[in-house]
């Protein structure tokens, strides 16, 4: 299942513009209700989850009170927020106003000054704690708590800003962790929303800490952001965007940031493939796998799972649903992808009597043996943990499913993101709205399991969650409960 944040690099680099703080913040008095028309047209004919967590009725409620918002006057930036409230309320993780492909005078009014707060951070217990301090004074050292910004109070700050993330169905952990800012994304969703709910935010903000003290600091640009933060651009050529370190301990331990290798031709599946065949070699104690931080992209997991299984596996590959089999001609100038077979399925999507107003796409799905995970290379009989937490969201959501299910490995961290009851990517359009000039993004396959599923992620086999003084003290719990589970196997 395609990464939805690094899919949308495909379309290249983007360029950063200046903008003033007035730019963003004037009134537009144009009616873009026009936008909606379209959105809710291209919505009801290819959504294939519109309708997955919604009625209807619902749906269409509230794309007329978006048009409504869209014609009376405003600002973009209310606007803006107005149409993310109504994407989310989709509870899609691939459905949302993306930032990547819509253009400068998209970005330039969502990042207009002086606004971003000046550390990076998570949440824990509904408190932001500071993981890397950017001000310039060093008022954040690692592991503060900020209890407040400008006299809103960090748990209301946050309720504000769930209903805005995109996610699968009702699985909030996932919304939680879009709303930190780690540094793995150049236009990170906590910086694009924070502003919209805290309009206040402008040059300095007032911050009152975890022991009652209250400091004032200046916020930060875009740019001091993207250069205070390391690289997070898709990998390009022919770089291994991973790390291996063979400890002392005699543990192989396998950091894989991301899995979207679209843009790049680092052969991959040949490398990963003979780390695994060398485990056994280089007499390996044991394989972490981490993955924390990782979306998806390919199914660089499948690499792994072939040298792992005794036999042949068959993972819970829900079958594959779209909502249309041409796409509707008069969208056409709306629609960008980077594979146009995806507006024209043909006979590749079948009519599907047990589920009404769907196709079955069977371009993916070619039988039973086309899903099964067959053992490859030299296979690894070690103990084997795979650190997760709720950023798994598209193929390393399908992939800690399959390690669990398969029992190859041992899940530990917090549970994931994405949802049992199945998700909607593996192909998109980006719609583009004319007068706003805002792309949201459209996905085009929706997955579905045969038997009823919980409306969760998947829950690690060992929960080990990360807590404010673990991050004072420079420690990894994940990685040390691996550590030791794989030393006393």
């Amino acid at each position: 299942m395609l990464s939805r944040r690094r899919l949308l690099q495909i379309s290249g680099g983007l360029a950063l513009s200046a903008a003033t703080p007035a730019y963003a913040r004037q009134s537009v008095s144009e009616d873009w209700s026009g936008d909606i028309e379209i959105l809710r047209q291209a919505w009801q004919a290819m959504h294939p989850g519109l309708y997955r967590y919604s009625s209807p009725d619902e749906i269409a409620a509230r794309l007329e009170g978006l048009s409504a918002a869209w014609k009376a006057p405003g600002s973009f930036r209310d606007r803006f927020l107005a149409l993310t409230r109504v994407t989310a309320s989709v509870r899609c993780g691939h459905t949302y106003p993306s930032p990547y492909n819509g253009g400068a005078a998209v970005r330039d009014r969502l990042y207009p000054g002086r606004e971003l707060l000046p550390f990076r951070y998570v949440w824990i217990d509904g408190r932001m704690v500071v993981t890397v301090d950017q001000s310039a004074e060093g008022l954040f050292p690692r592991g503060t708590g900020i209890a407040a910004i400008d006299g809103v109070a960090t748990p209301d700050i946050l309720s504000r800003l769930i209903p805005l993330a995109r996610a699968d169905g009702h699985n909030d952990a996932k919304r939680i962790s879009l709303m930190a800012v780690r540094g793995d994304d150049a236009y990170e969703t906590a910086d694009i929303h924070l502003p919209l709910v805290l309009p206040g935010l402008v040059d300095r903000a007032s911050f009152t800490l975890a022991d009652g003290r209250t400091v004032t600091a200046a916020l930060l640009t875009l740019a001091e952001r993207q250069a205070k933060s390391p690289s997070a651009v898709q990998p390009t050529g022919d770089a291994n965007p991973w790390t291996l370190d063979k400890g002392a301990d005699g543990v192989a331990r396998l950091t894989m940031p991301g899995w979207a290798l679209y843009n790049s031709t680092f052969d991959w599946r040949t490398w990963l493939g003979g780390v695994m065949d060398d485990l056994t070699g280089d007499g390996a104690r044991g394989l972490i796998v981490d993955l924390r931080g990782n979306e998806g992209g390919e199914d660089c997991g499948d690499v792994i799972l072939t040298r792992l299984v005794d036999r042949d596996f068959a993972p819970s590959r829900s079958q594959r649903f779209v909502r249309y089999r041409r796409a509707p001609e008069a969208l056409d100038p709306y629609l960008n992808t980077w594979d146009r077979s995806f507006l024209d399925w043909g006979d590749q999507a079948v009519a599907d009597t047990e589920r009404p107003g769907f196709y079955r796409l069977t371009r993916y799905d070619d039988g039973e043996a086309a899903t099964l995970i067959r053992p490859a290379g030299r296979r690894f009989t070690g103990p084997v943990a795979v650190l997760c937490d709720a950023s798994n969201s598209s193929a390393t959501f399908s992939f800690a499913q399959s390690v669990q299910e398969s029992r190859t490995a041992t899940l530990i961290g917090t549970p994931t993101g994405g949802n049992r009851r199945g998700i909607n990517g593996g192909a998109f359009c980006f719609l583009r709205l004319p007068a706003s000039r805002i792309e949201v993004d459209l996905p085009l396959i929706a997955s579905f399991p045969e038997v009823p599923q919980p409306d969760a992620g998947i829950e690690p086999d060992l929960h080990v969650p990360t807590t404010a003084a673990d991050i004072a003290a420079g420690a990894d719990p994940q990685m040390a409960a691996a550590t030791a589970r794989i030393l006393s196997a």
